[in-house]
């Protein structure tokens, strides 16, 4: 009974951390707090891939839900976590040469050298801004994959050590 409610738990953690998610991403649309770069279609692409409110949030929202219908042991569905393989160049920011990846070839060096952040003019402050918020979205995903695995162990658990019960229904094979 125990592992039933710490499960239990765990899925409803994976709910406000999604939700967290689906901020944070929001967040990143309007740097500074102003609406005029997301208008402009001046944000890094990243930004627009959704990944913080459709994976990060609404996937694991649905995964949240599927576990708290494991807690009633009636079906069984594993977590899986999202594909990593995409390159990040940095902000999409204002140079002196215009609106670009600032900090494309710099293979990341940017973020541990904060004098190059003067390149971006505008919008201002925005590679701290990403780099909050993406951090924020990294550690978010990084407690829903935590809680995911040790979701899938606790079931795991009931199964191989035959706690898990199997409702079948009369007439149905």
């Amino acid at each position: 009974m125990g592992s039933r409610k710490c499960g239990g738990c765990l899925s409803c953690l994976l709910i406000p951390l999604a939700l967290w998610s689906i901020i944070v991403n929001i967040l990143l649309y309007f740097p500074n707090g102003q609406v005029s770069y997301a208008a402009s279609n001046k944000l890094t692409n990243y930004v627009w891939y959704f990944e913080g409110i459709c994976f990060s949030g609404v996937m694991m929202l649905m995964v949240a839900v599927v576990l708290l219908v494991l807690d009633n042991e009636s079906r069984y569905k594993c977590c899986q976590s999202e594909n990593c393989t995409k390159k990040y160049m940095g902000p999409y920011c204002r140079t002196l040469d215009g609106w670009e990846y600032a900090f494309e070839d710099t293979s990341g060096r940017f973020l541990t050298d904060s004098s190059m952040w003067s390149q971006c003019l505008e919008p201002t402050h925005v590679v701290e801004w990403n780099v909050i918020l993406f951090s924020i979205l990294i550690a978010l995903s990084g407690l829903q994959v935590i809680v995911c695995l040790v979701r899938i162990s606790i079931q795991l658990s009931k199964i191989l050590c035959g706690t898990y019960s199997v409702i079948i229904q009369p007439g149905i094979i």
